[in-house]
């Protein structure tokens, strides 16, 4: 039997809920994962993550390959081991960031580009990017594909699709460890319709465990978010989970369960914490805002995190960003995280009770008013 196998739970329109089965425990979908670069989601604990209701985290393969390396780490572990945490785990593949880097030489081998660290010359293979992932020993790992910019014209995206299409057989012939990581395939091809055709139709061809859309976090903005997503989201099979890479705020993640996406990941809740920007339900506030210095209020008053149960006021946010103490970032931690769970909650609930579409709408209106 294997190790992964997803299960469609309930539908509501395209939106849908499910259950993803891994090694290390099921997940719920829709589902939100805190990003960990560093094998650590900045500012708190592995355990306030699982409170506020995580149930899988991302680590960086490109960063942990740099410092400390994926032998330490799997001569420690693997990454459950080495991070602490013994819920299912995600790595990307590293193209990602290699692709953000100046000065990097594309080719059809892989990438070269200069160690960020000591400023000596890289390489990046899909062999190279199977090899730190099987290593490293998360249970989804992603393929080596190229990330095309936005904007791009079409003869690049169709070149980003190509190459993509050739790492993935690649990184499936370098795969050693199908029976316990599962390799997720990225469709790419821009804002292009049938090149994104293309590029799913021959990854649903491979019968892959699970595929990702990705591309669509590259300043493309929400309305061709949106166009894309919901074109390439049902060119996937209903059978194996959908994964949108690196998305985002609210409501890119509302419309892109309402295509039919299941997995979801962003830097935004936790960057945006250490910033002194919150999320509630009647929208985003900056906590070092004059107007909070002697707010006795909770961040959110419906929230039951750990900071808003806990009784910490937004004076006391506040008066913690203005002396710059590490406390304001964990305490704002806590709280965002817990508003991406709570919202990947809401939705399955709304997707159960038959009545999505509902909810986001009354959720989009309460979330831009005033607060």
């Amino acid at each position: 039997m294997t190790a992964f196998r997803f299960t469609e739970i309930a539908r509501c329109a395209a939106a849908r809920s499910g259950l993803f089965t891994t090694p290390h425990g099921d997940v719920e979908t829709p589902s939100f994962m805190p990003v960990g670069t560093q094998a650590a989601v900045r500012a708190v604990t592995p355990e306030q993550v699982r409170r506020t209701g995580a149930r899988v985290v991302l680590a960086n393969t490109y960063h942990l390959a740099l410092r400390p390396g994926e032998g330490l780490i799997q001569k420690l572990g693997g990454l459950h081991g080495f991070m602490r945490w013994n819920g299912p785990i995600l790595t990307d593949s590293g193209g990602f960031q290699v692709f953000s880097l100046p000065n990097k030489e594309i080719r059809d081998a892989g990438v070269r580009f200069k160690n960020e660290l000591d400023g000596s010359q890289m390489e990046l293979s899909p062999e190279r990017s199977i090899e730190i992932q099987n290593a490293l020993g998360a249970d989804v790992i992603m393929a080596f594909d190229e990330c095309t910019p936005y904007p791009a014209d079409e003869r690049l995206a169709r070149d980003g699709v190509r190459r993509t299409l050739h790492w993935m057989e690649r990184c499936l012939k370098a795969h050693a460890r199908p029976h316990d990581q599962a390799l997720f395939g990225i469709v790419q091809g821009s804002v292009y319709p049938h090149l994104r055709e293309e590029c799913a139709r021959e990854l649903v061809a491979l019968d892959l465990p699970g595929y990702a859309i990705g591309g669509v976090s590259v300043g493309e903005g929400h309305d061709l978010l949106c166009r894309v997503t919901e074109h390439a989201a049902p060119l996937l099979p209903d059978d194996r989970p959908r994964y949108l890479m690196g998305v985002g705020l609210p409501e890119d993640l509302l419309a892109a369960v309402g295509y039919g996406m299941d997995l979801f990941d962003c830097v935004i809740p936790t960057r945006y914490a250490r910033s002194a920007s919150v999320f509630t339900v009647r929208g985003r506030i900056r906590l070092t805002h004059r107007r909070f210095r002697r707010d006795a209020y909770p961040i959110d008053p419906s929230c039951d995190c750990d900071t808003c149960r806990g009784g910490f006021s937004r004076a006391y946010l506040h008066h913690l960003f203005q002396a710059n103490e590490v406390l304001s970032a964990v305490l704002a931690t806590v709280h965002n995280l817990r508003f991406y769970q709570r919202l990947m909650e809401r939705a399955r609930e709304a997707i159960a009770a038959g009545r999505y579409l509902e909810f986001k709408r009354e959720f989009l209106e309460e979330y831009t008013s005033q607060d």
